[in-house]
This record gives structure tokens, sequence and C-alpha cells, in this order.
């Protein structure tokens, strides 16, 4: 069983996020992934409605197959950063990328002006 959670910390210039991954079950589980990417994030207004940045948006991954197990009671963390983001209220949403397993987590936060 996979739990997720997920961090952002916010600067003027920009939020950097941080998706931890957790097997929280009693057997190993394999991850497999079909590019070079790990994970997704998103963030979306405090309403939900509107999308305002996407990790992956102009980015090109790899076409690579990987996997990654997990020990029960292992983790594993993810990163990414929004730069230049306009002050405010957001939420965002962290993803697990792997084909074969899902892991989500969402937290609120502001940008200072």
């Amino acid at each position: 069983m996979l739990t997720a959670t997920l961090t952002a910390k916010p600067e003027v210039d920009r939020v950097d996020f941080e998706l931890k991954v957790e097997n929280q079950g009693t057997e190993e589980v394999t991850l497999s992934f079909r590019d070079a990417r790990r994970a997704e994030f998103l963030v979306v207004d405090v309403e939900g409605e509107e999308e305002q940045w996407r990790w992956s948006d102009g980015r090109m991954f790899a076409q690579m197959l990987g996997s990654e197990t997990l020990a029960p009671g292992e983790s594993t963390t993810f990163e990414g950063v929004w730069d230049d983001p306009e002050p405010g209220g957001y939420v965002a949403v962290g993803e697990l990328a792997a084909a074969d397993a899902d892991a989500e987590a969402e937290t609120q936060f502001s940008v200072p002006a």
C-alpha cells in the first residue's frame, strides 16, 4: 500500500515541491515507469477550478523504461520547482507517474508578494 505526502516551500521567486511516496504495506512494491518522468506536480487556484502551472509542460523526457522497488516501510522522494509564481494562494497536487501504481497528495500554500 503506497501513501504520499506533498510539501511546498514557497519563496518570492520560486516554490519547491517534494513528493514523498512510502510503501506502508507488508510486501515490496515495484514501480514501473514508461519514461524518465517519475512524478508530476501541478498547481491550481484555491477554488480548484483553473490550472496555474504543470511541472511537465514544455519538458521532454527520455523514452526509457525504468523501475524502482520499495521494501516495506521504505520511501522515495521526488522534487519539482515552480519558477516565478504569481503571489497568491494555491493548491498543489503531486502524483506518482508510475504505470502500475497510484499515489497522490495535495497541499495548500501561499506565495508571498
